[in-house]
């Protein structure tokens, strides 16, 4: 028999993939099979190899899944065929996770296997809620308890009245289906109806939420709001600390769900900044950059850079898509030694610094109108100008510079192309009515919606619309769209910015003092 592979145990945290180990993300990378639980966050798959096999594995209360006997057979078969499984489950393996049962049935077949801990949610959900579980003035100690016991037991393991009378703080995981007898519980072993309580459903997700009270009014609370697993509850006083220290939920853009229309390869920046700043980034890239079949007339310009007086690049892409030509023609830096070298904005300019150039010229206001003011002066007639541009640019740049005397090559360096499988993803979220803001970067990415959504521009209607400058938001008008957001600095960053101050000022106006966020849309 061949040498068995191995299997790994890797917790997965509690659902923020920010909470993912470096060891996990190690082996997913080099993973052949993975089994993944119901509470995993699937971006994480985005590091499984192409070609190896995902199979989910999750379960859902009262409904047909896989018993953990199959799983175990499962993982022993893929082990034996000599791959290398990763079991990816939830918040930590060993913390009511079934890691124990699954490592005895490793350990029984002869299988090599090794645990790799993940960020429990008994202590990371409440801590994304605001609620430390230890506090030296308040309590000094705390537990972890399951709410879904092995209904084959004949009676409790857990020990209730320690439970009801101690003065530390109790957690209670996978309890949504028995917390009424949970509270009945504490309630009849003497825990005190007033002692303060939470439940925290799809804990450290963008679309967490937490309902308080307290112990003899929770699940009445908690009814009222729909909860539905997943849910951590917890008890004591530590709840109470939670006004004070929220800081997860209380984000500008906490429970927004915001479409971004970026290249799949641009949009992890803005993705990154909304998360950060609370919202749920929905990526459906209605742009895709593509090279051009025909480079004749960029190698050209690539090797007659020395007679060049400017080159002007107009995106980051430009700039990539004509470093290939130039080391296609065995050059680099060196070859814009007498040129100067204008930038549209900061992030081409900082895709022109990552190869060892400095832009001479960088306009105010990142648009072509603002670059065309800045060259009166600068250039002279005759002068050779080398514009670096998109396949579908305006042309009011190369205008203007031929206005001045200029002799202009204006060379497309790419096209931009709307992605396979955009218009279901755009039409799906939109449809289900749960997005709440739509950006958009470029006047490119407001035509190429558009265009996903023959007969149904109705559906941008009720969500906000953010441009990232008024070139932008002027296209978007023209086809006939509302924006309710444009930056003032034609950045990421500006966007991300002028979407907070919105919301900001929104929430003050209508609701001052009011908790932000949103019902799980799950």
């Amino acid at each position: 028999m061949e040498r068995p592979g191995t299997v790994y145990l890797v917790g997965a945290g509690p659902g923020d993939p920010g909470l993912f180990t470096v060891r996990g993300m190690q082996l997913l990378g080099q993973a052949d099979v993975v089994l993944y639980d119901r509470l995993v966050d699937e971006r994480l798959l985005q590091h499984v190899p192409a070609g190896a096999e995902v199979v989910y594995v999750g379960k859902w209360p009262r409904s047909a899944s896989n018993t953990q006997e199959e799983i175990n057979g499962f993982l022993i078969q893929r082990a034996r065929q000599g791959k290398r499984v990763v079991r990816l489950k939830g918040g930590d393996p060993f913390v009511f996770g079934r890691g124990g049962e699954e490592a005895q049935a490793l350990a029984e077949a002869g299988i090599p296997f090794e645990v790799v801990p993940g960020v429990t949610s008994a202590i990371a959900v409440p801590a994304y809620a605001g609620i430390p579980l230890t506090h030296r003035q308040i309590a000094s100690s705390f537990t972890v308890i399951s709410g879904s016991e092995d209904p084959a037991k004949e009676e409790s393991a857990i020990n209730w009245k320690a439970l009801a009378t101690g003065a530390g703080t109790l957690v209670v995981l996978m309890g949504w289906e028995s917390l009424p007898q949970v509270v009945d519980a504490l309630l009849a072993h003497g825990m005190p109806a007033s002692t303060p309580a939470a439940l925290i459903q799809w804990g450290t997700e963008p679309h967490q939420r937490t309902v308080e009270g307290t112990l003899g009014t929770i699940l009445d609370r908690g009814r009222r709001e729909g909860l539905e697993p997943p849910v951590v509850a917890v008890f004591g006083q530590v709840v109470a600390l939670r006004q004070s220290l929220r800081w997860f939920d209380n984000r500008p853009l906490f429970g927004k769900r915001v479409l971004v229309t970026r290249s799949r390869a641009q949009a992890s920046n803005l993705a990154d900044l909304l998360a950060e700043a609370g919202a749920e980034p929905l990526e459906v890239p209605t742009i895709q950059v593509q090279p051009l079949e025909d480079v004749a007339p960029l190698l050209r310009a690539a090797r007659d850079l020395p007679t060049y007086r400017w080159v002007v690049f107009s995106s980051a892409n430009g700039v990539e898509a004509f470093w290939r030509v130039l080391e296609t023609e065995g050059l680099d830096a060196r070859a814009f030694a007498s040129a100067s070298i204008a930038a549209i904005g900061p992030a081409t300019a900082e895709a022109l610094a990552r190869r060892g150039l400095r832009a001479d010229l960088v306009p105010h206001e990142y648009v072509s109108e603002a670059m065309a003011r800045e060259f009166e002066g600068r250039v002279r007639p005759g002068e050779r100008v080398l514009l670096v541009r998109a396949e579908e640019a305006r042309e009011v740049l190369p205008v203007r510079l031929r206005a001045l005397g200029a002799e202009v090559d204006a060379l497309s360096a790419y096209r931009l192309a709307v992605p396979e499988g955009s218009q279901e993803g755009a039409l799906g979220l939109l449809e289900e009515g749960d997005v709440d803001l739509v950006t958009f970067t470029s006047s490119s990415t407001v035509r190429n919606l558009v265009s996903l959504l023959p007969g149904k521009l109705n559906l941008l209607e009720r969500p906000r619309v953010a441009c990232i400058g008024p070139v932008t938001a002027a296209a978007a008008r023209e086809l006939g769209l509302r924006v309710d957001i444009q930056a003032r600095q034609y950045t990421i960053a500006g966007l991300v910015e002028a979407i907070k101050q919105f919301y900001v000022e929104q929430g003050a106006r209508t609701s001052p003092g009011a908790s932000r966020g949103s019902p799980a849309r799950r």
